[in-house]
């Protein structure tokens, strides 16, 4: 009767334990995204080493659990090695992304100054977010739907109206100006500044993200992100006195800090407003954004022409190489910051975003486009810093002290006496066990 009882607790447990433990993950972002390896076992496997445990008594157990609890360490650094390959190879695809684009729209703007057609006609690209999403989604998914199944599955995160005229104007339009804003005065300060200065000042946005959190979405306090702030805000300073405060430097870098603020501003709302989305729905938004845009913002650059602000003399004549260029290294980049986080860890895109930084200044360096002084190099070094400890994860401290009090506990020797107590304590439980054994 006991053995019965016994039994029926197990199974208890056993039920309790499969209904719980898939909830111990519900916090993660891939869980809805991606599949775990390993969740569906076949239960004859189980079944069959539970009956092998039972068989072996402890000694197969120990064993049973120390060949499972490898196995899962290979199979968990294995999925981290392949992530940081991943990883490895998105620093290189964002970085070359990000400081392509700069550069051909610097080299644009001397054949055909028109940084808000540009920015148009870059902002017409997102209309190939969704479009691109759904050929992965053919590719990926086991259950494909149509567009128009998918196209309203994703417009649920909207609302459960999905996408009405009151949502886009309230929830779509403002974002697709203070996108075009972003790029408009970014592309603005390339005409003003090299893409040195340019690039170093826009990291300023990560700084602005956490001030906006801070006091809009009340994010926790960190001490270390208010030092990277200041540190950000002091390489802005320094980075205006290395010319010398003359009124072009000063205005390219209001731009360039307009549309950093802009950016973070973007960044900051979206939270606030629509919270976070999966791919298809972050895919669905940046498409509408660009259509939009198509929409609604084409009567500008023909006002800009007509006005002669903007002005060429024929279609044939625009660089259209550059301008397609930078267009789609700005879809490219757009991308790989969007949905590279399904493959790889977002600290590692974010890396390369400030590597960007070195990579246009040696190209500014090689086109004689720049000169390095001390307060320079200063403030670009300053600001890259605060963007990496902006980076640091929120329990950095905590792993600090964990990581220091473990390595104190490796570097302890062990005490002879200790060794030689638990030596004959262990000899005195094999020998009584060996005897028991062979008396039985």
């Amino acid at each position: 009767m006991q053995l019965e009882l016994r039994l029926s607790e197990l199974v208890n447990m056993k039920k309790h334990s499969a209904r719980v433990a898939p909830l111990s993950a519900c916090n993660s972002p891939v869980l809805t995204l991606t599949k775990v390896r390993g969740e569906d076992r076949p239960r004859e496997n189980i079944v069959g080493t539970a009956d092998g445990q039972a068989m072996v008594g402890g000694a197969g157990a120990e064993s049973g659990a120390g060949r499972q609890s490898l196995n899962c360490c290979v199979r968990v650094t294995a999925v981290q090695v392949r992530k940081a390959i991943w990883g490895v190879a998105m620093v290189m695809c964002v970085c070359s992304s990000w400081a392509g684009s700069t550069q051909l729209a610097k080299l644009t703007f001397k054949q055909y100054d028109a940084p808000f057609t540009l920015t148009w006609f870059a902002t017409t690209w997102n209309c190939l977010f969704f479009p691109l999403y759904y050929i992965g989604h053919l590719c990926k998914s086991p259950e494909r739907q149509t567009p128009k199944q998918r196209f309203r599955e994703c417009c649920r995160f909207f609302g459960d109206d999905g996408l009405t005229t009151k949502v886009f104007f309230t929830k779509v339009a403002p974002f697709g100006l203070l996108w075009i804003m972003t790029n408009y005065l970014y592309l603005q300060a390339l005409r003003k500044i090299n893409s040195t200065d340019v690039s170093a000042l826009f990291c300023c946005n990560k700084a602005f993200v956490f001030l906006l959190s801070w006091i809009v979405l009340r994010d926790r306090f960190m001490g270390v992100r208010i030092v990277a702030a200041i540190l950000a805000i002091a390489g802005i300073v320094m980075l205006t006195y290395a010319d010398g405060f003359h009124s072009h430097s000063v205005i390219g870098i209001t731009l360039v800090v307009a549309s950093a603020s802009a950016s973070a501003l973007y960044k900051v709302l979206f939270k606030l407003v629509l919270g976070s989305a999966k791919f298809g729905e972050a895919a669905l938004f940046l498409t509408i954004v660009g259509g939009a845009n198509f929409v609604f913002m084409s009567f500008v650059p023909v006002i800009l022409y007509f006005t002669h602000v903007e002005y060429f003399t024929s279609i044939a004549d625009l660089p259209w190489a550059y301008l397609c260029g930078v267009a789609g290294l700005l879809l490219a980049f757009n991308i790989l910051v969007n949905f590279g986080i399904a493959i790889t860890y977002p600290t590692l895109i974010s890396l390369g975003i400030v590597l960007s930084v070195p990579v246009n200044a040696m190209v500014d360096l090689y086109t004689c486009d720049i000169h390095f002084n001390t307060v320079r190099l200063i403030a670009v070094f300053i600001i890259c810093l605060g963007f990496l400890m902006l980076l640091l994860p929120e329990d950095w401290d905590q792993c600090l002290i964990e990581l220091s009090t473990k390595l104190r506990k490796r570097e302890q020797p062990v005490e002879p006496a200790e060794t030689a107590n638990s030596s004959g304590l262990n000899w005195t439980r094999r020998a009584r066990t060996s005897m028991s054994t062979f008396s039985h």
